[in-house]
């Protein structure tokens, strides 16, 4: 398996039906363009990654998907993968907007505010119903949260490893 950047789109749930199918939580906003143009998946359980050849994927209800795989042909078999995650290779993800990016290549951004104060490094970026949410380690200080939002976010430069905040007062 290449180095590439691994990309979760879901997690299987549970089987679906009895000829193998899997339902699936997805985490991805575009599983149209993954059931278009992927064939290949990565299923991981515990610390074993298998490939498997992906024979069709669509949206059952919203956020949860139908998979069914190539060689998994029984519930049993698909009992077996309950529980995996479900990854791409970034490669095959779908185009991203300018504004967009991937989740992993926030992580070590270094933070400043628009006064060029050094405020910390991304840690992690927590994913909510309202949006994402950057946390921040601040060196001495608890970890920051910040809304990945406009109002807060004055600009994201993946090029120069940083994030520019307009903090309001009591944000950090």
């Amino acid at each position: 398996m290449s180095d590439e950047q691994l990309l979760l789109i879901g997690q299987i749930l549970a089987p679906f039906g009895v000829q193998g199918q899997l339902k699936v939580r997805g985490l991805t906003d575009r599983p149209d363009y993954i059931a278009r143009h992927v064939k290949r998946l990565t299923l991981q359980v515990g610390k074993q990654r298998t490939q498997y050849t992906m024979v069709r994927l669509h949206e059952h209800k919203p956020g949860q998907l139908v998979l069914t795989l190539e060689g998994v042909t029984s519930r049993e078999a698909a009992e077996d993968l309950r529980g995996a995650e479900i990854y791409i290779h970034e490669s095959e993800a779908a185009p991203l907007a300018n504004d967009e990016y991937f989740i992993h290549q926030l992580i070590g951004l270094k933070v400043v505010t628009v006064a060029a104060q050094d405020v910390g490094t991304v840690r992690e970026v927590l994913t909510t119903g309202a949006g994402e949410i950057l946390v921040i380690t601040r060196p001495g200080q608890p970890d920051a949260l910040v809304p990945m939002v406009h109002t807060f976010i004055n600009r994201l430069d993946l090029a120069a490893g940083v994030v520019v905040i307009d903090p309001i007062e009591g944000l950090l």
